[in-house]
């Protein structure tokens, strides 16, 4: 199901727990399959579930619970909006609808090429520097106006 060099990593999540707490390491886990397998079909997570010694509804309600983990397929390029109450007041609405015109795609959407999806996500703790969006669960992208939003895809074709 995953790599000999994915397992490894899942192994170094679970040695930082204590003796018998494998389970703890569900959200690293879940991550590294992620990362190898870009989403998180539900054998994948039944897999992680049994690898740690858990019922795979607790691994789903962990995969099911947080926003950066995708349940379907995503585009190479997952990028997704605070559309929190700070960050619309600071204008994700704009750059949200500037997104979505020059990508012709709607939140929960995927271009036809596969390249980009687009999210609406929750607070990313970033309220002071909003509006905020992160690409891939891992950059964060600060005052996202339309013109830093073109900045940003720019950068990544």
């Amino acid at each position: 199901m995953l790599s000999p060099e994915s397992l490894k990593k899942i192994d170094r999540e679970i040695a930082k727990y204590p003796s018998g707490q494998k389970q703890s390491a569900v959200m690293a886990a879940l991550r590294i399959a992620q990362d190898e397998k870009g989403w998180l079909a539900p054998e994948t997570i039944e897999f992680i579930a049994g690898y740690l010694g858990m019922p795979p509804i607790a691994a789903q309600e962990v995969a099911t619970f947080y926003n950066m983990y995708n349940l379907q397929p995503v585009g190479k390029y997952k990028i997704t909006v605070c559309t929190n109450l700070p960050c619309t007041l600071m204008g994700a609405e704009s750059a949200v609808e500037h997104l979505q015109r020059k990508l012709g795609i709607g939140f929960g959407e995927t271009t036809p090429d596969g390249k980009f999806t687009l999210r609406e996500g929750e607070c990313m703790g970033a309220c002071g520097d909003g509006p905020v969006a992160t690409v891939n669960n891992v950059r964060l992208c600060a005052r996202l106006t339309p013109e830093e939003a073109d900045r940003i895809l720019a950068g990544l074709e």
